[in-house]
């Protein structure tokens, strides 16, 4: 598989899975409305699992921006290869959300409030502040990727896959970001992914549902760079770290 298809279709199934428990947990009349933040975090971390199993022996299944640029400040990427790994991540991850709108579409529409419907496609914070806002996503982003560069063994580039371990080297990955969801994303959702939040974003944006308002904008730039900085942050002290 072309790494480029295969950052599409993974990241597409993470944010199918991904917003796919999220929509089950907070729209009406789901058979899992209600469930809980554990069910949302379980959720996404199985996302990530499915995701690096399927594009991991072809793309290294980055993902996510944000790891995307770190391999490449830490020198384990091409930065030539940086601009098609984004573009492939983004349409992914709106292809994705794209998926779930037409899955729980009638339970959108069922759903009057419209910040619960937004949750469904991208992040918002508990409490707005956006200065500790943007601390809390540069603090998840950090915590994994400075987490990923350790539990490597092998490059995160095309035709390398995290520990080297074929789908159970997808286990680690999953359990860092299940571990990041309980503990770091009561604040902001933890997008710690740009194509995560972003992509769905547009999407909420373009696609009808009904008595939607509007997609919060004002605050769409906090998961974007938020996550970026933490990831450059986390690359720049792992080559600190290798040159003592």
């Amino acid at each position: 598989m072309h790494p480029f298809l295969a950052e599409f279709l993974g990241t597409a199934l993470l944010l199918l899975l991904g917003n796919g428990v999220v929509a089950n947990v907070v729209l009406n009349r789901t058979k899992g409305n209600n469930s809980g933040w554990i069910v949302i975090t379980t959720g996404w971390a199985l996302a990530v699992f499915v995701g690096v199993v399927l594009a991991g022996p072809f793309s290294g299944a980055h993902l996510n921006p944000a790891v995307t640029i770190a391999m490449a400040v830490a020198g384990k990427f091409a930065w030539t290869s940086v601009p098609a790994f984004i573009a492939a991540q983004m349409l992914g991850a709106m292809a994705g959300s794209f998926l779930v709108w037409m899955n729980y579409k009638d339970h959108l529409d069922e759903t009057a409030d419209n910040g619960l419907q937004r949750a469904v496609f991208c992040t918002e914070p508990a409490i707005r502040n956006t200065t500790r806002n943007f601390l809390c996503e540069v603090t998840g982003t950090f915590v994994l990727l400075f987490t990923i560069f350790y539990f490597t063994t092998a490059e995160m580039g095309v035709d390398k896959t995290p520990v080297g371990l074929g789908s159970i080297g997808a286990l680690p990955v999953t359990l860092l970001v299940w571990a990041i969801g309980l503990s770091l994303g009561g604040t902001t959702g933890y997008a710690i992914n740009p194509a995560r939040d972003l992509g769905p974003r547009i999407m909420h944006a373009v696609l009808p549902i009904k008595g939607k308002q509007g997609s919060d904008w004002a605050y769409a730039w906090v998961p974007v760079i938020g996550p970026l900085a933490g990831g450059a942050l986390a690359a720049i002290l792992y080559l600190v770290i290798l040159k003592m």
